[in-house]
């Protein structure tokens, strides 16, 4: 596992000054209030204050970033934050970089490896099969059994699979 998270991507700059409108790369936008210390360009700082903006929107305030031309150099950045920073998760939450590169399986085979996923209201899978072709599925209710990150792998039940997967 990597010991540093993404957690938020830098759209633009907001007002004159210094606030940062970004797309939370969290469950909501209210999670970024659980992180104090956060990385921007490698670059360490404290993160001031948020103020979700709906969706998966809010804006922020960070330590050092006074005007909107300093906040207009940060435009496309992302920001992320030590692992032991970060709150701690509810039970059978994940954080999706953990999830990416676990192999796919159900009862009897193994499907592929998570290429990627879209965060959403229903995170969207992306999956490479062996046979090089891709598999996109959102994760429904019925459709993720288990999730383990030690054996690094994802169980999905097989005939849900076949209901809402679509193959590239």
């Amino acid at each position: 596992m990597k010991n540093y998270l993404t957690i938020a991507q830098i759209v633009k700059p907001q007002g004159i000054r210094g606030e940062v409108k970004v797309i939370a790369m969290t469950d909501s936008p209210d999670d970024l209030n659980g992180f104090t210390r956060v990385y921007v360009g490698g670059n360490a700082c404290k993160l001031l204050k948020v103020r979700p903006q709906g969706g998966n929107c809010a804006y922020l305030t960070l330590s050092g970033i006074a005007d909107r031309n300093a906040a207009e150099l940060l435009r496309g950045m992302e920001i992320t934050a030590l692992r032991e920073d970060a709150p701690a998760l509810p039970e059978n939450t994940y954080y999706i970089q953990d999830i990416i590169g676990c192999k796919v399986v159900n009862d009897s085979d193994e499907i592929g490896i998570v290429e990627d996923i879209t965060p959403a209201r229903t995170d969207v899978y992306t999956v490479v099969k062996s046979d090089g072709k891709k598999l996109v599925f959102p994760a429904v209710d019925g459709l993720i059994e288990n999730i383990d990150l030690t054996a690094r792998t994802v169980t999905v039940n097989e005939m849900r699979l076949g209901e809402v997967a679509l193959e590239d």
